[in-house]
């Protein structure tokens, strides 16, 4: 009897499981350039906020783009949803944590109120920093003209998973390539894992393409769905795409590593897989300014029949400055952000963050395996 094919895995690799490699040449780090293009928007740090009501108000965009990053305002959220949205949010942080579930599903019932889109892009927008907003798949088609009409300057098309065929009852789904001639500005849409998915996807003219499923601190997709694929192998796989892609067509499309990014360790090694910026969410919601004051949740988690989100209590580390620019007061790479990229780049012998793609990569032992043990038993 003939035996079986059995279905062949593939290894794939997290951030804990890989180290960069150092170059045969080192640059001082204040030489480097980290500066990223969307567009024609240029942001001399690579680190987006991700579009979470617990992370991203307007008054955090605001803080965040005059600090050369971008916050990418969540128009699904409370900040659309309410006129005082504070009481909301409120509400959810004194929540006991066995009822906050049904609470968020209450709370993201209360209509989107069309009115409030412009008036938050424009509170954004009055303070001279560029103004991105996320929307899901499903409303994009209704709110993408609301947002051009608020002369928003980058929109995000955001999902658990992203793909540029998608089958649904509609009549007409939503086509990237005739929503990036439609609202005549920058388009990220995500998000992706995979090769075959992430070209398809870039090949419908998107300015940028947020990677990564599965991987965030409040996300529970992993556990409620099984889907997702490691942050280094899903940038590695989706880089790839873009690289082909621009070879092929001279249009060079970013790369965003959105989730799972702890410590200036992971961001770096975001950028060597081939990222040129990267989405960050609890982090920034261990700030003194993020809304959500020590706690963070899922944009998923409001789902009315299957939940894939939860809210977590991340307390409060710091400023957003300190994560930034620092100057950090902990070993443990959650501060100082840019300037741990700009010491690996410069390690590396990489002056601009394209170069920083070539760098070696290695499958590497657990930290503690390496001497660590001191280290770890201190953090617990």
């Amino acid at each position: 009897m003939e035996q079986p094919r059995i279905k062949e895995l593939r290894r794939a690799y997290g951030f804990d499981e890989v180290a960069i490699v150092p170059g045969d040449v080192t640059i001082n780090p204040e030489q480097t350039n980290i500066d990223l293009q969307i567009g024609h928007f240029t942001f001399h740090t690579p680190i987006i906020a991700s579009a979470m009501d617990a992370v991203v108000s307007p008054a955090f965009a605001v803080m965040i783009g005059k600090m050369g990053g971008l916050g990418v305002l969540n128009l699904e959220g409370v900040w659309t949803r309410y006129d005082n949205p504070k009481d909301v949010l409120q509400s959810v942080i004194e929540c006991p944590a066995d009822k906050v579930t049904p609470l968020l599903q209450k709370i993201y019932t209360a209509p989107l109120k069309d009115n409030l889109i412009g008036e938050r892009i424009q509170e954004i927008k009055r303070e001279g920093v560029v103004c991105a907003v996320s929307v899901t798949p499903p409303n994009t088609k209704k709110f993408a003209p609301l947002v051009n009409e608020a002369k928003a300057d980058i929109l995000v098309v955001q999902s658990t998973v992203t793909t540029a065929r998608h089958k649904s009852k509609s009549y007409r789904g939503l086509h990237f390539d005739e929503l990036v001639r439609q609202v005549k500005m920058p388009v990220i849409v995500g998000n992706c894992v995979g090769f075959g998915a992430a070209l398809e996807l870039i090949e419908t003219g998107i300015d940028g393409l947020l990677v990564g499923v599965g991987p965030g601190a409040a996300c529970t997709t992993r556990e409620v769905l099984g889907i997702g694929v490691p942050q280094v192998t899903a940038t590695l796989d989706c880089s790839a795409a873009r690289d082909y892609y621009h070879r092929r067509t001279g249009k060079y499309v970013v790369i965003i590593t959105d989730g799972g990014i702890r410590t200036g360790g992971d961001l770096c090694k975001s950028f060597a897989c081939g990222a040129d910026a990267v989405m960050i969410g609890t982090p920034f919601a261990q700030t003194t300014e993020a809304p959500g004051k020590g706690f963070n949740w899922g944009m998923a988690s409001p789902h009315p029949a299957l939940p894939r989100g939860t809210r977590i209590k991340v307390g409060i580390r710091g400023g957003l400055q300190q994560v930034l620019f620092g100057p950090s007061t902990v070993t443990d790479g959650t501060q100082n952000l840019a300037g741990a990229l700009r010491l690996a780049m410069g390690s590396c012998g990489a002056g601009k963050i394209r170069d920083f793609h070539k760098a070696e990569l290695v499958v590497a032992p657990a930290m503690k395996t390496e001497g660590k043990v001191f280290q770890l038993a201190h953090s617990i």
